[in-house]
């Protein structure tokens, strides 16, 4: 009877937030669940909720740091001016959007594109975990340093993180800039391209 008491009490605790969503097994189901998410202020400020886009079964997949305007306004990642520039890179390594995957840690807009803040982070995350677990890519592409930071769980520099691949759970990850940034500091477009092309030659070796 005892060890029925003590099995019963395990059974009913809480699912933690990765947990509860390993239910959802493909990404249409997962955005259903997580579509009105209220989990953080973001929920009440966005006007569309930006999921990510592209193929569920990509081998490559970019993760930026949150929506900016266009992006909140058509529900769609990386659509914006540095959206277009990002589709023009990734073009110039010969992949085309509708083979890869496109997302971001924060899936709503935060005010006046300010860096995401920790509750946001951790509201988010789990999402991006599941959409991680479901696509499975064997590269993924941080844009930016925060999130590099936010995905690689650390505090360094982005000349720290670039130009060397980095294990994490089961992918690869690059790091280069942010397209955002790109567009303000020209100069460092030759150092993106040095990035992509280090990440091309990578997946062509292993996992064409």
């Amino acid at each position: 009877m005892q060890g029925d008491l003590f099995d019963n009490a395990e059974q009913s605790e809480p699912l933690s937030p990765e947990e509860a969503l390993q239910k959802y097994k493909t990404l249409s189901a997962l955005y259903d669940a997580t579509k009105d998410c209220k989990k953080c202020q973001l929920g009440e400020l966005r006007t569309k909720y930006v999921f990510g886009e592209g193929n569920e079964r990509a081998k490559l997949v970019l993760i930026g740091e949150a929506p900016g305007a266009d992006e909140d306004a058509q529900g769609r990642p990386f659509v914006g001016r540095s959206g277009q520039l990002l589709t023009k890179i990734m073009e110039a390594i010969h992949f085309s959007r509708e083979e890869i995957y496109i997302c971001n840690i924060l899936k709503c807009r935060p005010p006046n594109n300010r860096e995401p803040q920790a509750d946001e982070v951790a509201a988010c995350l789990p999402h991006l975990y599941r959409q991680l677990e479901i696509i499975k890519p064997k590269i993924i592409l941080a844009l930016g340093r925060v999130a590099a930071n936010v995905l690689l769980e650390n505090k360094q520099s982005m000349s720290a993180m670039r130009g060397k691949v980095i294990k994490w759970r089961n992918s690869d990850v690059f790091v280069t800039y942010h397209p955002a940034a790109l567009l303000r500091n020209p100069n460092w477009k030759r150092l993106c391209w040095e990035d992509v092309q280090a990440l091309k030659r990578h997946y062509d070796e292993k996992h064409a």
